[in-house]
């Protein structure tokens, strides 16, 4: 647990006093991603700059190795493919500032002390989760609550999300309900790291928001996410309970939240998914082992899937860096998640957290990411810096309100 000594810097006061520009600088980042207007990439390049600066001597570990192969890999692809469009350009510098910004920061963090930033940062992330709920009760009053309780099908879930009402997240349900998910998971761990306790309340505000966005991808993840980490933390007896409470829960799961009565529908996001993929499996001998290209997968599934909405991408990070950047760009971005995963874990052998929060990561990378978004990215941070502050001991976990 964060040493007593700084219980008494808890105070907001005290908690801000000597904050170095490095940190105003990252808590910022994670912010600015929120605002509807992109401002983030600004703040990433300064932030990095800034990391640089605040940092030892760098250092190339494998995980960054692979990332810089594929993200060359990326750029070279983009170089022989580029049509002249705006929209394959903002994505390429995308992918650079995100990549900076992750390798700058892991390094940053790797160098100092971070258990008062990640005091912080819960601050932080409560204030922006406090807006969200503001951005979501400002959709539901303006359809009158009819949807508060759930919806029916995706399209009646995506209706909720009016444009012109939206002034804090994203505008749209799917990754803004993984933003809830991947932002939510770390805001219920970090008082695991900091005061040894798994808070209740804060578990199922987090859920009651994903709920309220009317997107089953935050809600599968965080179940996932949330089962596993009472999992661990439960003796056998309590196991066997939480096991008889999922199966009571499961009906319920499967047609309230799952809405599995639709999923292969063709108006349905699971639906949708599910005929993109097959698309990709059927016509796996078009795919060049080189890749189609950068940003390829919306030709593909015009030209290859039953139908297709329009997407950026596949709807599966794996299947999307095949596609699009061939073997090189699968292999490099499994190396680079790999090797992640052992960096993350190497200072204070927390495997099984590590574990922990990886597994809603990768559930949602395999139904929705391209791969670079800056979400990934900041999870992937945060996840470092979780892991990075002391070592666990799940035994001395406990449960508060």
């Amino acid at each position: 647990m964060i040493d007593s000594n700084l219980k008494s810097a808890f105070s907001l006061p005290a908690l801000w006093k000597d904050t170095r520009a490095g940190e105003w600088l990252f808590l910022i980042s994670i912010v600015s991603v929120f605002f509807p207007v992109k401002i983030y990439p600004a703040f990433f390049l300064i932030s990095s700059i800034q990391f640089y600066r605040e940092s030892p001597k760098l250092k190339l570990e494998i995980w960054s190795l692979a990332l810089l192969v594929f993200s060359g890999y990326a750029s070279l692809s983009f170089a022989f493919t580029f049509d002249g469009e705006l929209f394959s350009l903002v994505n390429l510098a995308k992918l650079l500032i995100n990549f900076c910004f992750l390798f700058f920061s892991v390094h940053w963090l790797r160098s100092r002390d971070n258990s008062l930033l990640l005091i912080r940062l819960e601050k932080v992330l409560i204030a922006v989760f406090v807006i969200i709920l503001i951005q979501i009760l400002v959709y539901h009053e303006a359809m009158n609550f009819r949807l508060i309780t759930g919806s029916s099908s995706s399209g009646q879930a995506s209706s909720l999300y009016n444009k012109s009402l939206y002034f804090w997240g994203l505008d749209d349900k799917n990754m803004f309900g993984a933003r809830i998910a991947l932002l939510g998971f770390i805001l219920i761990c970090i008082p695991i790291v900091a005061r040894n306790t798994v808070p209740v309340w804060r578990v199922l505000g987090i859920f009651c928001l994903a709920f309220l966005s009317l997107s089953r991808t935050p809600l599968v993840a965080l179940l996932i996410g949330v089962f596993l980490l009472f999992w661990m933390i439960a003796s056998k007896k309590w196991r066997m309970v939480l096991v008889g409470g999922l199966l009571i829960c499961l009906p319920f799961l499967l047609e309230k939240i799952v809405r599995v009565d639709n999923l292969t529908s063709s108006n349905d996001g699971m639906g949708i998914r599910l005929v993109y993929w097959k698309a990709f499996f059927q016509n796996f001998r078009e795919i060049s082992p080189l890749g189609n290209g950068f940003l390829s997968a919306p030709e593909f599934l015009e030209k290859y899937a039953d139908f297709y909405r329009g997407e950026p991408h596949i709807h599966n990070t794996f299947l999307t860096a095949y596609l699009e950047l061939g073997i090189i760009g699968f292999l490099s971005f499994i190396s680079f998640l790999w090797f992640f995963f052992k960096e993350s874990v190497s200072r204070f052998s927390n495997v099984r957290f590590q574990v922990l929060l990886f597994v809603p990561l990768l559930s949602i990378m395999m139904i929705l990411y391209s791969g670079y978004d800056n979400d990934v990215v900041l999870y992937l941070i945060l996840m470092f810096l979780l892991a990075n502050v002391h070592a666990l001991d799940f035994d001395k976990l406990k449960f508060k309100l």
